[in-house]
């Protein structure tokens, strides 16, 4: 018999391996799409400024923050208000969690700034100044809108992967293959929505009465959800 007993007569290591294991598990996926996403970048901004004889490189760069704003969603995801909007149409939350990952790096760009400059300058009495008349805003604030963009791209496939459950949208896009099976996968989401505004509309006591027109819709949807891909019902 297995429980938080046998777990905490694990060895340290062995716990302290698998708390790790959850961590890059949980960082992999935004540091891999960001690290995509920033070589985009540095790859189309390259061509763009090949005509004019001026070489951009950076690989370095986007894999490290590539990695920094993994880590800033790990952070991010941990705290409890990240979750006010759960509940909410998925807008709310695409909308708040992108805002909010935002900021931190945004935050966490500015005190890296701060950083290069205590090591370069010795103090950060004139930080503030230096933001103002040297800092090239042009260049921080272009990757920014970057960041937002990106940001609200994964953040919506990430509701999206949670809303249709862990791992579906890796099926609809790299397992079904064929036409048929991709109609019935719409048409059962718009069923599932269907039945979802019949209950807010109706009351249990409606729905379970028979002959009475939310009834009926029930027994509609019911059936037609029981259907198999190829239209034939269930046995």
């Amino acid at each position: 018999m297995t429980g938080p007993s046998s777990a905490a007569r694990r060895p340290l290591i062995v716990r302290a391996f698998a708390g790790w294991l959850r961590l890059v598990r949980h960082m992999a996926p935004p540091t891999l799409f960001f690290f995509v996403g920033f070589n985009l970048i540095l790859w189309t901004t390259r061509l763009a400024l090949a005509e004019h004889g001026i070489d951009v490189k950076g690989f370095a760069t986007a894999t490290i923050a590539a990695l920094l704003v993994g880590k800033a969603v790990l952070v991010t995801d941990s705290i409890r208000f990240m979750a006010r909007f759960d509940g909410a149409p998925l807008i709310q939350p695409i909308l708040f969690k992108s805002a909010i990952y935002w900021l931190c790096v945004f935050l966490v760009r500015l005190a890296e700034a701060l950083v290069h400059y205590v090591i370069e300058h010795g103090t950060p009495g004139g930080f503030l100044p230096y933001l103002v008349d040297h800092f090239s805003w042009s260049r921080f604030l272009f990757i920014q809108i970057w960041l937002m963009l990106l940001f609200l791209l994964y953040v919506t496939i990430h509701e999206l992967d949670n809303l249709f459950g862990h791992g579906e949208l890796r099926r609809i896009f790299f397992r079904w293959n064929t036409t048929e099976t991709k109609l019935t996968r719409r048409r059962r989401v718009r069923l599932l929505a269907r039945l979802n505004r019949l209950t807010e509309a109706n009351s249990v006591a409606a729905m379970s009465a028979p002959g009475s027109r939310a009834h009926d819709e029930l027994v509609t949807i019911l059936n037609e959800l029981a259907d198999h891909p190829e239209g034939k019902p269930r046995e």
